[in-house]
């Protein structure tokens, strides 16, 4: 695995990380197995990868406790551990955002409790909370770095503004958004000012939602309470449309003798020199595709013709 700097100031890790959300969340119940998420974590650990990323709402809460028994013992060290806080379960299966500061002081304390540590590298606000300002929020996680119990913080799906906003009480390590070949907001504003300030970003859904990847081509193959049936960009005809798209990945792939997760992956790769992606996997043999995407190097043409993708069908929720 190819190592870079987290950001200016940061450990060198490896470029892809993973995402470990579906393994007990937002899927299928139906197929989740606990023992085999262990396994898959402590395989990335060996194949190179370093950044392991959770959430307390994954689950909710389920989500840490996986992690915290595959880190267990000697595999700790190894990892570059992530976690957010400041999204909190709902009424009527919704959810709503916490940023108090409060809230985030004792949230870090249960999600190192549930991982079975006594520090997080990187501890991330899940999302911006419009009723508490940011500065409050931001000020209670730089005293969680003071405490000892968080190397960095970060924030996710943040605005530029909020960004400044919130170094102008700590420094802020990562910013973590989706960016993929279907979703490409991000590269507007926020990238070019990670990119420019020394912040990592950190991609998450990075082969949309397991789409790009092409083994998707119907809504109908997706289980029942799988969450993509909601979605927008996975609808009957939003779809259809979208796997126009997965052609072109598919046809780059072909070319350079690669797969289509790794294409686009590793255009994920390229968008920046801090850039590290998060896909998620509950399986070995996706893990060791997603991981292979750190050695492929597509070329000027190769990148242009991916940028000039249409924009997909849909919008992302």
């Amino acid at each position: 695995m190819r190592n870079a700097s987290f950001g200016t100031s940061g450990p060198e890790i490896g470029v892809i990380g993973l995402g470990c959300m579906g393994m007990t969340w937002a899927y299928t119940e139906r197929d989740r197995d606990d023992e085999k998420s262990v396994r898959v974590i402590r395989q990335a650990l060996d194949l190179g990868v370093g950044l392991i990323d959770t959430a307390d709402m994954y689950g909710p809460y389920t989500n840490e406790e996986v992690v915290g028994a595959a880190l267990a013992g000697p595999y700790r060290e190894r990892a570059f551990l992530a976690t957010k806080v400041g999204i909190v379960p709902g009424g009527a299966g919704q959810q709503e955002r916490n940023g108090r500061p409060e809230h985030v002081r004792r949230s870090i304390d249960e999600s190192l409790r549930r991982l079975g540590t006594d520090h997080v590298d990187l501890y991330q606000l899940h999302r911006v909370d419009p009723q508490v300002p940011i500065e409050e929020t931001w000020g209670a996680f730089a005293e969680v770095v003071a405490a000892g119990k968080a190397r960095s913080i970060g924030l996710s799906e943040a605005g530029v503004e909020e960004i400044k906003r919130a170094q102008s009480v700590h420094p802020v390590a990562s910013v973590q958004s989706e960016l993929s070949l279907w979703t490409r907001d991000a590269l507007a504003e926020v990238l070019p000012y990670t990119e420019e300030q020394g912040i990592a970003f950190l991609p998450f859904s990075p082969l949309g939602r397991g789409f790009l990847t092409g083994g998707i081509t119907s809504i109908e193959e997706l289980p029942a309470d799988d969450f993509r049936r909601r979605l927008p960009r996975f609808q009957h005809d939003a779809l259809r449309a979208n796997l126009a798209l997965v052609g072109k990945v598919r046809a780059v792939a072909e070319r350079i003798g690669a797969t289509p997760a790794q294409v686009a992956l590793a255009w994920v790769l390229a968008q920046g020199r801090y850039v590290f992606p998060i896909p998620g996997t509950r399986t070995p043999r996706y893990l060791v595709d997603n991981v292979g995407a750190a050695g492929i190097e597509l070329s000027a043409a190769d990148l242009a013709e991916l940028d000039a993708l249409p924009a997909a069908t849909g919008e992302r929720y």
